[in-house]
Protein backbone atom coordinates (compact mmCIF):
# COMPACT_ATOMS: atom_id res chain seq x y z
CA UNK A 1 0.00 0.00 0.00
CA UNK A 2 1.35 3.48 -0.68
CA UNK A 3 0.59 5.08 2.73
CA UNK A 4 1.15 2.23 5.18
CA UNK A 5 2.05 3.36 8.47
CA UNK A 6 1.36 7.40 7.74
CA UNK A 7 -0.90 9.45 9.34
CA UNK A 8 -2.76 12.20 7.61
CA UNK A 9 -4.70 15.03 8.55
CA UNK A 10 -7.41 16.08 6.45
CA UNK A 11 -9.12 19.64 7.52
CA UNK A 12 -12.79 19.51 6.38
CA UNK A 13 -12.54 15.95 5.92
CA UNK A 14 -16.45 15.32 6.15
CA UNK A 15 -16.85 17.34 2.91
CA UNK A 16 -16.88 15.95 -0.96
CA UNK A 17 -13.59 16.48 -1.63
CA UNK A 18 -12.23 15.70 2.02
CA UNK A 19 -13.82 12.76 2.18
CA UNK A 20 -12.84 10.87 -0.80
CA UNK A 21 -8.89 12.17 -0.18
CA UNK A 22 -9.29 10.70 3.42
CA UNK A 23 -11.12 7.06 2.16
CA UNK A 24 -8.26 6.87 -0.55
CA UNK A 25 -5.70 7.67 1.95
CA UNK A 26 -7.29 5.24 4.63
CA UNK A 27 -7.48 3.03 1.46
CA UNK A 28 -4.03 3.08 0.87
CA UNK A 29 -2.89 1.75 4.67
CA UNK A 30 -2.65 5.75 5.94
CA UNK A 31 -4.65 6.16 9.43
CA UNK A 32 -6.58 9.14 8.85
CA UNK A 33 -7.36 11.91 11.12
CA UNK A 34 -10.79 14.20 10.02
CA UNK A 35 -11.16 17.46 11.47
CA UNK A 36 -14.02 19.80 10.66
CA UNK A 37 -16.72 21.26 12.41
CA UNK A 38 -20.02 19.57 11.98
CA UNK A 39 -19.84 15.88 13.59
CA UNK A 40 -22.40 14.10 11.21
CA UNK A 41 -20.28 13.95 7.89
CA UNK A 42 -17.21 13.66 9.64
CA UNK A 43 -18.84 10.59 11.12
CA UNK A 44 -20.25 9.43 7.96
CA UNK A 45 -16.85 9.15 6.63
CA UNK A 46 -15.22 7.76 8.98
CA UNK A 47 -17.70 4.90 9.48
CA UNK A 48 -17.18 4.32 5.56
CA UNK A 49 -13.38 4.07 6.48
CA UNK A 50 -13.79 1.86 9.05
CA UNK A 51 -15.96 -0.25 7.05
CA UNK A 52 -13.59 -0.98 4.40
CA UNK A 53 -11.08 -2.24 7.15
CA UNK A 54 -9.41 1.33 7.42
CA UNK A 55 -8.25 3.22 10.33
CA UNK A 56 -10.11 6.57 10.93
CA UNK A 57 -10.50 9.22 14.03
CA UNK A 58 -12.74 12.31 14.15
CA UNK A 59 -12.37 15.83 15.78
CA UNK A 60 -14.46 19.02 15.79
CA UNK A 61 -12.36 22.09 15.31
CA UNK A 62 -12.56 25.17 13.26
CA UNK A 63 -9.43 25.25 10.84
CA UNK A 64 -9.13 28.70 11.01
CA UNK A 65 -8.40 28.31 14.56
CA UNK A 66 -5.25 28.46 15.61
CA UNK A 67 -4.83 27.36 19.06
CA UNK A 68 -7.29 24.06 18.07
CA UNK A 69 -5.28 23.42 14.89
CA UNK A 70 -1.87 23.38 16.70
CA UNK A 71 -3.05 21.56 19.80
CA UNK A 72 -4.91 19.37 17.12
CA UNK A 73 -1.85 18.65 15.61
CA UNK A 74 0.52 17.82 18.57
CA UNK A 75 -2.12 15.22 19.46
CA UNK A 76 -2.02 13.81 16.21
CA UNK A 77 1.86 13.45 16.41
CA UNK A 78 2.03 12.56 20.16
CA UNK A 79 -0.68 9.41 19.95
CA UNK A 80 0.21 8.50 16.15
CA UNK A 81 3.60 8.67 16.43
CA UNK A 82 4.07 11.42 13.43
CA UNK A 83 2.38 13.65 11.62
CA UNK A 84 2.66 12.63 8.26
CA UNK A 85 0.37 14.47 5.39
CA UNK A 86 -1.80 17.22 5.63
CA UNK A 87 -5.12 18.32 3.54
CA UNK A 88 -6.84 21.30 4.01
CA UNK A 89 -10.25 21.78 1.68
CA UNK A 90 -12.43 23.65 3.85
CA UNK A 91 -14.80 25.48 2.32
CA UNK A 92 -13.74 29.56 1.89
CA UNK A 93 -17.20 30.75 2.25
CA UNK A 94 -17.05 32.15 -1.01
CA UNK A 95 -20.34 34.23 -3.13
CA UNK A 96 -20.73 32.91 -6.73
CA UNK A 97 -23.00 34.36 -9.61
CA UNK A 98 -22.83 38.23 -8.45
CA UNK A 99 -20.47 40.24 -11.16
CA UNK A 100 -17.76 42.19 -8.97
CA UNK A 101 -19.26 45.23 -10.30
CA UNK A 102 -22.10 44.39 -8.55
CA UNK A 103 -20.59 42.68 -5.05
CA UNK A 104 -20.09 43.84 -1.73
CA UNK A 105 -16.10 44.21 -0.91
CA UNK A 106 -16.33 42.02 2.28
CA UNK A 107 -18.32 39.16 0.36
CA UNK A 108 -15.20 39.22 -2.53
CA UNK A 109 -12.78 39.55 0.91
CA UNK A 110 -13.89 36.84 2.89
CA UNK A 111 -12.48 34.00 0.57
CA UNK A 112 -9.39 35.30 -0.09
CA UNK A 113 -8.57 36.05 3.78
CA UNK A 114 -9.98 33.10 4.82
CA UNK A 115 -7.80 31.10 2.56
CA UNK A 116 -4.66 32.35 3.64
CA UNK A 117 -5.56 32.05 7.35
CA UNK A 118 -6.06 28.79 7.23
CA UNK A 119 -3.59 28.21 4.82
CA UNK A 120 -0.77 29.34 6.82
CA UNK A 121 -2.22 27.62 10.42
CA UNK A 122 -2.89 24.22 9.13
CA UNK A 123 0.44 24.66 7.40
CA UNK A 124 2.51 26.01 10.19
CA UNK A 125 1.22 23.21 12.65
CA UNK A 126 2.11 20.45 10.58
CA UNK A 127 5.48 21.94 9.16
CA UNK A 128 6.33 22.07 12.86
CA UNK A 129 6.63 18.30 13.28
CA UNK A 130 7.24 17.59 9.69
CA UNK A 131 10.56 19.66 10.26
CA UNK A 132 11.86 17.47 13.14
CA UNK A 133 10.77 14.35 11.26
CA UNK A 134 12.86 15.42 8.14
CA UNK A 135 9.68 14.33 6.22
CA UNK A 136 6.33 14.87 5.32
CA UNK A 137 3.79 16.49 2.80
CA UNK A 138 1.37 19.20 2.44
CA UNK A 139 -1.26 19.38 -0.03
CA UNK A 140 -3.47 22.15 -0.96
CA UNK A 141 -6.53 22.32 -3.20
CA UNK A 142 -6.81 24.85 -5.97
CA UNK A 143 -8.07 25.45 -9.77
CA UNK A 144 -9.08 28.67 -11.98
CA UNK A 145 -11.98 29.88 -13.51
CA UNK A 146 -11.83 29.23 -17.18
CA UNK A 147 -12.31 33.02 -19.61
CA UNK A 148 -15.87 32.41 -20.61
CA UNK A 149 -17.95 35.06 -20.37
CA UNK A 150 -20.58 34.83 -17.14
CA UNK A 151 -18.07 33.26 -15.04
CA UNK A 152 -18.77 35.21 -11.51
CA UNK A 153 -16.34 33.52 -8.95
CA UNK A 154 -16.30 36.45 -7.06
CA UNK A 155 -12.97 35.87 -4.53
CA UNK A 156 -12.78 32.19 -5.55
CA UNK A 157 -10.00 32.60 -7.81
CA UNK A 158 -8.16 35.18 -5.57
CA UNK A 159 -8.44 32.91 -3.21
CA UNK A 160 -6.50 29.79 -5.41
CA UNK A 161 -3.94 32.13 -6.39
CA UNK A 162 -3.45 33.35 -3.19
CA UNK A 163 -3.02 29.36 -1.65
CA UNK A 164 -0.71 28.72 -4.94
CA UNK A 165 1.58 31.45 -4.00
CA UNK A 166 1.85 30.19 -0.38
CA UNK A 167 2.53 26.96 -1.61
CA UNK A 168 5.25 28.09 -3.58
CA UNK A 169 6.89 29.93 -0.44
CA UNK A 170 6.27 27.00 1.91
CA UNK A 171 7.71 24.46 -0.73
CA UNK A 172 11.29 26.67 -0.80
CA UNK A 173 11.37 27.34 3.04
CA UNK A 174 10.38 23.77 3.88
CA UNK A 175 11.97 21.44 1.07
CA UNK A 176 15.37 21.52 2.85
CA UNK A 177 13.44 19.46 5.51
CA UNK A 178 12.26 16.79 3.50
CA UNK A 179 8.26 18.51 3.23
CA UNK A 180 7.11 18.83 -0.07
CA UNK A 181 4.04 21.02 -0.80
CA UNK A 182 2.12 20.43 -3.79
CA UNK A 183 -1.27 21.20 -5.20
CA UNK A 184 -4.07 18.97 -6.63
CA UNK A 185 -5.64 21.53 -9.47
CA UNK A 186 -8.77 21.04 -10.81
CA UNK A 187 -11.58 22.90 -13.22
CA UNK A 188 -14.51 22.02 -11.17
CA UNK A 189 -15.38 18.57 -9.87
CA UNK A 190 -19.31 17.94 -10.38
CA UNK A 191 -19.74 15.77 -7.90
CA UNK A 192 -18.77 17.96 -5.27
CA UNK A 193 -21.86 20.46 -6.29
CA UNK A 194 -24.61 20.46 -3.84
CA UNK A 195 -27.20 18.47 -4.79
CA UNK A 196 -29.62 21.31 -4.24
CA UNK A 197 -27.84 24.15 -5.75
CA UNK A 198 -29.13 26.36 -8.33
CA UNK A 199 -28.43 25.68 -11.83
CA UNK A 200 -26.29 22.71 -10.91
CA UNK A 201 -27.06 20.53 -14.17
CA UNK A 202 -26.19 23.62 -15.71
CA UNK A 203 -22.90 24.11 -14.09
CA UNK A 204 -21.76 20.45 -14.60
CA UNK A 205 -22.21 20.20 -17.68
CA UNK A 206 -20.40 23.32 -18.43
CA UNK A 207 -17.23 21.56 -16.57
CA UNK A 208 -17.50 18.61 -18.52
CA UNK A 209 -17.85 20.84 -22.11
CA UNK A 210 -14.45 22.39 -21.05
CA UNK A 211 -12.25 19.74 -21.15
CA UNK A 212 -10.71 18.00 -23.61
CA UNK A 213 -11.49 14.66 -22.43
CA UNK A 214 -15.48 14.99 -22.57
CA UNK A 215 -15.48 13.93 -19.23
CA UNK A 216 -14.94 15.62 -15.88
CA UNK A 217 -12.75 14.65 -13.15
CA UNK A 218 -14.65 12.29 -10.50
CA UNK A 219 -14.37 12.34 -7.08
CA UNK A 220 -12.09 9.12 -7.27
CA UNK A 221 -9.85 10.37 -9.45
CA UNK A 222 -9.59 13.33 -6.81
CA UNK A 223 -8.61 10.56 -3.85
CA UNK A 224 -6.62 8.43 -6.13
CA UNK A 225 -4.62 11.40 -6.89
CA UNK A 226 -4.16 12.77 -3.47
CA UNK A 227 -2.76 9.26 -2.50
CA UNK A 228 -0.29 9.42 -5.24
CA UNK A 229 0.92 13.12 -4.22
CA UNK A 230 1.33 12.36 -0.60
CA UNK A 231 3.30 8.97 -1.48
CA UNK A 232 6.36 8.15 -2.11
CA UNK A 233 5.97 7.53 -5.89
CA UNK A 234 5.86 11.06 -5.93
CA UNK A 235 9.18 12.18 -4.29
CA UNK A 236 10.68 14.21 -6.25
CA UNK A 237 7.43 15.98 -7.30
CA UNK A 238 7.46 19.61 -4.73
CA UNK A 239 6.75 23.02 -5.44
CA UNK A 240 4.37 21.94 -8.24
CA UNK A 241 0.66 21.60 -9.12
CA UNK A 242 -0.75 18.05 -10.27
CA UNK A 243 -3.43 18.74 -12.91
CA UNK A 244 -6.96 16.71 -12.83
CA UNK A 245 -8.79 19.35 -14.64
CA UNK A 246 -9.23 16.42 -17.70
CA UNK A 247 -7.82 19.00 -19.76
CA UNK A 248 -9.36 21.98 -19.17
CA UNK A 249 -6.87 23.89 -17.65
CA UNK A 250 -3.66 24.18 -19.88
CA UNK A 251 0.29 24.05 -17.89
CA UNK A 252 1.96 26.27 -19.83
Amino acid sequence: MLLNGRNAVVYGGGGSIGGAAARAFAREGARVFLAGRHPEPLQAVAEQIRSAGGLAETALLDALNQQAVNEHADDVASSAGSLDISLNVIQHGDVQGTPMSAMYLEDYLRPVSAAVQTTFITAQAAARHMMEQKSGVILAFGGSGTQEPGQYLGGLITAFEAIEAMRRQLAVELGPYGIRVVTLRSGGIPESLPPDMEGREEIAGAIQAATMLRRAATLEDVGNAAAFAASDMAASITAATINISAGALIDW
